[in-house]
């Protein structure tokens, strides 16, 4: 079984990773779908989106989960029947889900070198200054994971990545950083955890009340 690692981001949040190298067909096989997920399944036209939502399943079972303790609000964002906070994402070969009792949000992206080119359109190119091309290709991916991460903890329409959200600065040995979302005239400050594992950078942001 695939399941490659946990992260302990704090006491009471863990984010868990699957490296997807099933196909379809073994996946779907190895997970129990209620039909709006299966309705869902069907809708899919690529077959890594395909994979990567089964995969998510496949988390939630080696956690004592199903799909059917998985439903998302009409917004589209994910909720447990505990009461627990999960937030879900889900990048070429791997699909991860972070689970706390804290209010959160994740991304996981692989390194490219597409993020880089269009760093301009989503962050002050600032931060890249004075570092070698690899560290600026990781250290835009972490920014776009943060933007994306805030995101999906907001989920409110008319933010924009360039516009609203901006990180203070931060070394990529750090792990850590400062963020904030300036939207509706209210500033809010979060806190971001960011880790690289293997090609792949993986941000957890948290609301820093």
């Amino acid at each position: 079984m695939p399941f490659y690692k946990s992260i302990a981001i704090n006491a009471t949040t863990s984010a868990y990773f699957w490296h997807i190298t099933e196909d379809v067909t073994s996946l779907f096989r190895a997970v129990s779908l209620k039909d709006t997920s299966l309705f869902r399944l069907e809708g899919m036209k690529s077959e890594e989106h395909q994979k990567g939502f089964l995969a998510v399943r496949m988390l939630l079972q080696k956690l004592d989960y199903t799909d059917y303790d998985l439903t998302y609000d009409e917004a589209g964002k994910p909720h447990l029947s505990d009461g627990k906070h999960i937030s879900i994402s889900h990048s070429h070969e791997f699909s991860c889900i972070c689970i706390s009792d804290e209010l959160m949000g994740i991304d996981l992206e692989k390194l490219k070198e597409k993020t880089l080119r269009i760093a301009p359109r989503f962050m002050e190119v600032k931060h890249l200054k004075n570092l070698s091309v690899s560290e600026q290709m990781e250290k835009a991916t972490v920014i776009w994971g943060v933007k994306e991460s805030i995101f999906k903890i907001k989920n409110e329409k008319g933010i924009s990545f360039p516009e609203h959200i901006f990180e203070n600065e931060f070394c990529l040995s750090e792990g850590k950083c400062l963020s904030e979302l300036h939207f509706n005239n209210t500033i809010e400050k979060f806190k971001i955890h960011f880790y690289k594992l293997e090609d792949y950078i993986f941000v957890c942001a948290f609301p820093n009340n």
